[in-house]
């Protein structure tokens, strides 16, 4: 079988998609033996059982992904950079790692993870702001088969203890503080007061970032640099086998509490490495800038893992958009000629509102690909990051994927297939989807609209929620038989593109970020004068989707209502943090139930959006008095 590990035409899109569906086996082989090391083969290519469901790739294979990410470069990538660090502040000096650099660093940093007892199997929690040593820190992980779970270091001390509690983490690497804009932010108290609750965490190693005075408890708590030094830049790579796992990454659930996802080690780097090559059609001398946090699943595949596997260059940027001032993006892009450039369309709605002028004052000439991620764009900050970002001369990959999926699963490829805006358009090869209605039944018309389910295994797909398969069945394979659901809607074109409608659940997705309702109504619903909530989304020129809240108070009257609003807020800011604070929280008699007692979430979801015109028939509700008293009362 022909290697399709680079798809440079749409001659070979075509001719590798149709391998990939009659023989996917072999396609997905020929992809592994021909582009990666392996320390032994594998006796399978793949085995599954999507009712269990169970799936192993590659499986009996020995290998270990960093020795695929760094070592097998050294002797002709090693003076090449490797990580390109640029700090909050434009005026400190931003750093080039090269794969030999990379590679001491990363061995050093095992060998402290080693001296401070961590083994094979054991679970790293990594809280840490954009710096080099958060991806040496993942890397050392995945050097020594440690399993690292990576906490956005933008979430409250009870959103981290719940993390390293679920996953039982041994140890916690953080920093003093970080930097973010003009302010600083103290990591290391956040970590404190998390392992208020924590009895797992033996071992705390700590960064120096921003140099304040912090306290260290003793024999739990360590300054990383003096280990560093003293640590040997040898370190011989674990043998690992292809299913045991990478790390685990929380997501947001519907419900309650948090999902640890799965990702294991062999499929996750071949998928990870062929997405990236292909959706971003990295060549050798490409500078490429994701611009997403490793906090989550994007920094994983799309800043360390793919990149990496690939021999790229990479960059990390630790501050946001808009410090200095509204041109940073771009002030980094000419700075470092970066090629390809991979943000939220978040970002880009923000940056469309500031004047011209601070796009127009950098040369934005080196920029060949364009790309959006965390949630569809929409067609007006669509066209104008094709206008004046890439001046209509570099593609935009408008790519869909989740936590989950570990890589990008439906995109447009750069030059290649046709973009078409508020469009992902196309599966990669070897991904195939299928729209279902609402009777279970797969839509077989070119032109539909129904749930986005994926039919067959593919290799980068999470393998199971930690500590509860029962879970990972229900949420992901019991909507419909033997196949997995992605919980979003789509609508597919006549000529097979696809466009994601959003989600059919109550996670919502702000600013990128998939939130579930439920544990913001938990926090909303701790405050003494609160009876009950709902939080619902609405559209939000900047966010995207933006946070509605409906409270009702155990007693209406006189509550000072804008400090009870302050106080909401907070609240959510500790249990959850400030990407889930509501933007807008109206006050409310009673909330529409249903007879059997269930919150109608459609409905507040049309009064927030204003079309309450098309509520449809409340008379069946317990309560429909409330519905008017809401409307009157809207925000």
């Amino acid at each position: 079988m022909k290697n399709h590990y680079h798809i440079d035409t749409l001659e070979a899109y075509n001719k590798a998609c149709e391998d990939a569906s009659n023989t996917p086996k072999d396609f997905w082989a020929t992809i592994a033996r021909e582009n990666f090391d392996w320390i032994a083969p594998w006796e399978s290519v793949l085995e599954h059982d999507l009712s269990i469901p169970q799936v192993s790739w590659f499986k009996g294979a020995k290998l270990n992904i960093t020795l695929n990410c760094i070592d097998r470069h050294l002797p002709t990538r090693g003076s090449k950079t490797a990580l390109l660090f640029e700090p909050n502040n434009p005026k400190d000096p931003s750093q080039a790692i090269t794969y030999k650099e990379l590679h001491q660093r990363v061995c050093k940093m095992a060998n402290v993870l080693k001296s401070k007892g961590i083994q094979k199997g054991d679970r790293v929690c990594l809280y840490l702001p954009m710096i080099p040593e958060l991806a040496i820190a993942v890397l050392a992980c995945a050097r020594i088969g440690a399993v690292h779970s990576v906490v956005f270091a933008g979430f409250s001390a009870t959103a981290l203890a719940t993390r390293i509690n679920d996953c039982d983490c041994k140890m916690v690497i953080t920093s003093d503080g970080s930097y973010r804009g003009a302010k600083t932010i103290d990591l290391k108290s956040i970590v404190d007061t998390a392992l208020l609750s924590c009895e797992v965490v033996q071992t705390v190693l700590v960064v120096k970032r921003i140099g304040t005075q912090i306290t260290l408890k003793e024999n739990r708590d360590y300054w990383i640099q003096p280990l560093l030094d003293a640590a040997s830049s040898v370190c011989q790579a674990e043998v690992m086998d292809a299913e045991d796992p990478l790390f685990i990454l929380y997501t947001s659930g519907s419900t309650g509490k948090p999902k640890g996802m799965v990702h294991t080690t062999a499929g996750y780097m071949v998928y990870s490495a062929f997405s990236f090559k292909n959706v971003f059609q990295y060549q050798e001398k490409d500078v490429y800038w994701c611009t997403a946090d490793i906090g989550w699943v994007t920094g994983h595949s799309y800043i360390v893992y793919g990149p990496l596997a690939n021999g790229a260059t990479s960059l990390m940027f630790e501050g946001v958009p808009t410090y200095p001032d509204a041109g940073r993006f771009w002030e980094v892009v000419a700075k470092h000629k970066v090629t390809q450039f991979y943000t939220a369309p978040t970002a880009i709605r923000a940056l469309a509102k500031e004047s011209l002028s601070v796009v127009e004052r950098h040369d934005l000439s080196s920029l060949k690909v364009l790309g959006t991620v965390g949630e569809p764009i929409n067609e007006e900050a669509w066209h104008w990051y094709d206008d004046h970002i890439g001046k209509n001369k570099a593609p935009i990959v408008d790519t869909w994927w989740q936590t989950e999926t570990g890589g990008i699963m439906i995109t447009s490829l750069p030059g290649i297939t046709k973009t078409i805006p508020t469009y992902a358009t196309l599966p990669l090869p070897g991904i195939t989807l299928a729209l279902m209605d609402d009777t279970g039944q797969q839509i077989s018309t070119p032109q539909g609209q129904g749930k986005l389910c994926i039919t067959f295994p593919w290799p980068s797909m999470a393998r199971t929620i930690y500590g509860d398969h029962q879970r990972y069945k229900q949420t992901y394979f019991s909507t419909f038989d033997k196949v997995y659901f992605t919980g979003d809607g789509a609508l597919r074109d006549p000529q097979g593109n696809y466009r994601i409608t959003g989600r059919v659940d109550d996670v919502i997705i702000v600013s990128g970020h998939n939130l579930g309702t439920a544990p913001i109504e938990d926090a909303i619903n701790q405050h003494p004068l609160i009876a009950e909530s709902a939080v619902v989304g609405f559209p939000h020129d900047v966010k995207g989707t933006a946070l509605y809240g409906y409270v009702t108070l155990k007693k209406s009257g006189a509550t000072n209502q804008d400090q009870l609003r302050k106080e909401i807020n907070t609240k959510i800011r500790q249990e959850i943090g400030a990407i889930a604070k509501l933007d807008k929280i109206q006050f409310t008699q009673g909330l529409p139930k249903t007879r059997s007692g269930k919150i109608m979430r459609r409905i507040l979801r049309k009064i927030a959006e204003k079309q309450t015109d098309t509520l449809g028939d409340i008379s069946t509700l317990l309560n429909p008095e409330v519905v008017n008293d809401i409307k009157e009362n809207a925000l």
